[in-house]
């Protein structure tokens, strides 16, 4: 039994790949090039993200093999890297973040209500996720929409089985984050004001006395702005198009407000929006009685693990009332996901301002038109519009 990624079923929703993983969970895919195996369950992945000896991300996390750089690489590379930029997301630096998140919550649905219409993803889901993002490493509001589109390409170019249409704006985004990089620099080096932000941080940072690469700043630059910007917005919409499923569901969240962190965080299990990222095989490894040849490409599933009725309950049911477990929706192990701190979209009383607005969205899930996201290893909705 074979998994296709592409077919229409697994594209519109993943989940409907999780049954032919569970029965055959490693799995080779040839359609791509370089073709990929993938791994699915619980307990390999986990050893997998833990294994960082023979599932190394020394060539990157996409499926297709890249130069080591930044925090791509595995330890002791990676390790001063991580530490740079760490720093940003601990609890001091999050809770400093709420007061701007709530106001950019509150404007953005205030807009939407006075017009009396709204699409999820551009009047909410993006424009969030893209103030956080841009709080942290200094992009100038005006470079949003920019940033936006480039952020789009970058994303289904990792995941598209031919990337070379994609080329020359992923090269216009590498000048772009390139420019923006060495005016903070140039800013530094005048002795100039600049803020004391991430994009300060990285720019200004020396690693035996000598400043990062370019190379590995705008490599550091480019996952933050595009891992932080696609995995929150799809966080939004995939949440409240699940409420929406259930009318009856959406309204106990109306009433009780102290169900919205457990219905993200089953959310995040239910539909992570990265479905998995890639590693290779420094070494033949035997999985399930498979042989998985060395200098290989494996997929390590997020999304099917998080299913696994090994360790989930009730797997295929998005539950309000789920007991508290720990999912792969942030991976695990040294690559563990700075942003996990970010997922929560803002402060409490933010996150009820969207939920008040419940006529606006109560029948999203079945008026909405959806258009899903089709890379190999990212997944979300990327419309919801709607009058009210």
């Amino acid at each position: 039994m074979n998994f296709d990624p592409f077919s229409a079923a697994v594209l519109a929703d993943p989940a409907e790949g999780h049954v032919v993983l569970r029965r055959c969970p490693v799995q080779r895919y040839d359609d791509v090039d370089p073709p990929f195996y993938k791994l699915s369950t619980y307990k390999d992945v986990e050893w997998a993200l833990r294994d960082i000896e023979t599932f190394s991300s020394q060539f990157g996390q996409a499926p297709r093999f890249a130069e080591p750089i930044g925090m791509l690489c595995d330890p002791p590379q990676h390790t001063p890297y991580r530490a740079l930029v760490q720093d940003a997301f601990t609890p001091r630096m999050i809770e400093g973040l709420r007061p701007r998140v709530q106001r950019v919550t509150e404007d953005l649905v205030d807009g939407f209500a006075e017009r009396g219409r709204c699409d999820l993803h551009d009047d909410f889901a993006f424009p969030l996720a893209v103030a956080v993002i841009a709080e942290l490493l200094g992009v100038p509001p005006a470079d949003m929409d920019r940033f936006k589109h480039w952020s789009d390409v970058e994303v289904t170019a990792m995941g598209a089985k031919d990337p070379s249409p994609y080329v020359d704006e992923q090269s216009r985004y590498q000048a772009y984050l390139l420019e923006h990089m060495r005016g903070r620099r140039a800013a530094i080096d005048a002795e100039e004001w600049v803020p004391d932000d991430l994009l300060t941080r990285i720019a200004g940072a020396r690693g035996d006395g000598d400043r990062l690469p370019e190379s590995d700043v705008v490599s550091i630059f480019s996952q933050l702005l595009v891992g932080g910007n696609e995995t929150t917005t799809s966080l939004i919409k995939n949440l409240v198009w699940r409420l929406l499923q259930e009318p009856a569901r959406w309204q106990r969240l109306l009433s009780n407000s102290a169900l919205i962190d457990p219905a993200i965080e089953d959310s995040l299990r239910f539909d992570p929006p990265v479905l998995g990222l890639y590693r290779h095989t420094t070494r033949d490894v035997t999985v399930r009685g498979r042989r998985i040849p060395k200098g290989s490409k494996v997929l390590l599933q997020y999304a099917a693990p998080n299913r696994d009725p090994a360790v989930f309950e009730e797997t295929d049911r998005f539950d309000l009332d789920r007991p508290r477990k720990r999912h792969l929706a942030f991976g695990i192990g040294v690559h563990f996901c700075l942003g996990a701190t970010l997922a929560p979209p803002g402060a409490p009383r933010s996150r009820s301002r969207l939920i008040g607005t419940a006529p606006a969205f109560a029948d999203a899930s079945t008026r909405g038109q959806w258009r899903a996201h089709s890379p190999l290893f990212s997944w979300g909705r990327s419309a919801l519009p709607e009058s009210f």
